[in-house]
């Protein structure tokens, strides 16, 4: 008896070729359509990350704990599919891919400070699991030294690590990787900082909640000033 032959297999399709397929709530409304871009657990952290400017896939990874491979691969095409970051290499000598955001996605500053703000009152204390890292002070601390005239970049140094960021005028101006729109903050120490303050997370907290202004936690010695300018000057109240 003949074998029948059997179907011819369909040749398969490269993983370029294959149509993207993105969860949507299918709701003309605005709020409904951001979701739909940054909704997705992970991408907003992601954001934060890249706040504080251009960064290798290593050094997000080590600096989201507890997201696998495969979601942050995900997570960064999606945002760069939906105009919200992109992947650029490196110039020579360097053969590094770094991913920042694109002007659309430096649009979200104002989302995550508002978030760091309304959840902030959740970090009363700090449980056994929960990682932590330096920079993620920065959005909190910002809304704090708002009203600083004298514009500079800050160090800021935390038990955790330091960060520095730019206070009195736009956010990112001349921050080291403000290549396009601007760094909010830059990670570890700055080169050239025009002050420095050195402060606990906790003091840092209370900051960020209006529990204390600057100045006063400056008076009681729980922040240190250091620094010789303008910048440091207004700081410590002068």
């Amino acid at each position: 008896m003949p074998r029948q032959q059997q179907p011819a297999a369909r040749p398969a399709v490269p993983p370029a070729a294959r149509p993207v397929r993105r969860r949507s709530y299918d709701q003309f409304d605005a709020t409904a359509r951001a979701l739909d871009s940054v909704g997705d657990r992970w991408t907003l952290l992601i954001v934060r990350e890249l706040l504080g400017g251009p960064r290798r896939y290593t050094d997000l990874h080590a600096d989201l704990p507890g997201v696998s491979t495969d979601v942050l691969a995900s997570r960064l095409k999606d945002m760069e599919q939906s105009g919200l970051a992109l992947r650029r290499k490196l110039p020579p000598p360097s053969a590094a891919s770094v991913y920042e955001l694109t002007e659309r996605g430096h649009g979200l500053l104002p989302v995550l400070s508002a978030l760091a703000a309304w959840g902030a009152p959740a970090l009363a204390e700090r449980r056994p699991t929960d990682a932590v890292r330096a920079h993620w002070f920065a959005l909190p601390l910002l809304g704090a030294l708002t009203g600083l005239t004298r514009e500079g970049v800050l160090e800021v140094r935390l038990d955790e690590g330091e960060f520095h960021l730019r206070v009195g005028g736009r956010a990112g101006a001349g921050l080291p990787g403000a290549e396009a729109y601007g760094a909010v903050y830059g990670y570890g120490p700055a080169d050239r900082p025009d002050a420095r303050i050195v402060l606990g997370a906790e003091v840092c907290l209370e900051l960020a909640q209006g529990g204390a202004t600057l100045t006063e936690a400056v008076k009681d010695g729980r922040v240190e000033v250091l620094g010789d300018g303008p910048l440091a000057a207004e700081l410590r109240g002068e």
